[in-house]
């Protein structure tokens, strides 16, 4: 445990839900862990139960939050839920909080499986359409319009380019297919699930629509990817983006959680469920704080690009799959810092490199 974590309560200690099996964390939610083939090794998943109307009448079942990555090992494991976790009911919807991998790659297994819908913000949905889709120009992880993105911005390697050059599917890899309808969800929309009434919570930066959802009655937040415990989300600008300042938007998007109350039960999708909310979302802001000063001294010296600053910020060894993370990490940093005046951006001859105002 870092010192920070000291700071925050984890209500069960080191306990975890095994492989499928459930912890219940609160009155009608189970807390479902599954494996990931990443770094970060672990995503949660949030049974709700729930009493839905699909049109044809009420029906008794589980409101599923997120999916998992489509492999084996993740459905295999669901059906292990199914099979002993799900005291006799369906599932009767699907509720994913962002478009990544991990969090929607099962969604369209579970809904066929199920005859279960789609729940999920616009932006998130019509995003996955296009990243599931190998052939699209947009594609978020590979190819050469990213490679290219990279380059640009110092990472040159050849090893690390060929690399970017090959992980043209790497989306349709883990989220095969999306549903072909979905329910939108709206900020600060109030959903009915089961006994209980649960608020959307929009957030930016990470995701295109991030939607957590919070219960004021149980006095639970599903936070997603947008609150975590350990880390603080990864903030990347993408060569689909290039001049986004997704730092801004995520650190606007943490006044959002304030109003909760700091006693909330936090149900994040990675690390253990934890309460001191407001601690933790002090902590992120001194953390990026922390960061933004990181990359004002790294211009103070001098004209630098993002590989550079990347450089300063992770000083750990970093493979391939890490680097493209921690490069958009790092342009996040500038373009904020670009964006409010701190720094000029400079494009010139196929290269992008940042210098600092007061040092001019």
């Amino acid at each position: 445990m870092n010192l920070l974590e000291h700071e925050i309560h984890y209500p069960f200690g080191e306990e975890t839900p095994g492989a499928g099996s459930c912890l219940q964390v609160a009155p009608g939610i189970k807390w479902i862990r599954m494996g990931l083939p990443f770094a970060l090794n672990h995503i949660n998943l949030w049974l709700l139960r729930d009493r839905f109307d699909d049109g044809t009448g009420l029906r008794d079942g589980w409101t599923v939050i997120d999916c998992c990555v489509a492999s084996d090992s993740s459905r295999a494991q669901w059906e292990q839920i199914f099979a002993g976790q799900l005291e006799g009911l369906p599932i009767v919807r699907v509720l994913v909080t962002h478009m990544h991998p991990d969090h929607i790659g099962l969604a369209h297994w579970l809904c066929s499986r199920w005859q279960a819908p789609l729940w999920i913000s616009a932006t998130d949905y019509h995003a996955a359409l296009v990243a599931c889709n190998p052939s699209a120009s947009h594609n978020l992880e590979g190819g050469a319009r990213n490679a290219a993105f990279y380059e640009r911005h110092g990472l040159d390697d050849p090893a690390f380019l060929e690399h970017v050059l090959q992980r043209t599917a790497y989306y349709s890899q883990l989220v095969p297919s999306i549903p072909g309808s979905y329910r939108r969800l709206m900020d600060r929309e109030h959903l009915q699930i089961g006994a209980h009434s649960w608020q959307c919570i929009v957030g930016y930066g990470h995701a295109p629509e991030h939607m957590a959802l919070y219960c004021a009655e149980l006095q639970v937040l599903i936070s997603g990817d947008m609150v975590l415990p350990r880390i603080s989300t990864n903030v990347s600008v993408h060569a689909n983006e290039p001049q986004g300042d997704p730092l801004g938007w995520f650190l606007e998007s943490l006044q959002r959680y304030l109003p909760l109350p700091e006693d909330t039960l936090v149900l994040p999708s990675h690390g253990k469920p934890f309460v001191g909310l407001h601690t933790r979302l002090h902590q992120l802001e001194d953390h990026h704080a922390e960061r933004l000063d990181e990359v004002r001294a790294a211009c103070a010296l001098g004209s630098t690009n993002a590989a550079k600053v990347m450089q300063a910020m992770f000083r750990r060894p970093l493979n391939p799959h890490e680097m493209t993370f921690a490069l958009g990490e790092a342009l996040a940093h500038l373009n904020h810092l670009w964006r409010h005046g701190e720094l000029q951006r400079h494009d010139r001859d196929g290269r992008c490199t940042f210098t600092s105002v007061a040092s001019q």
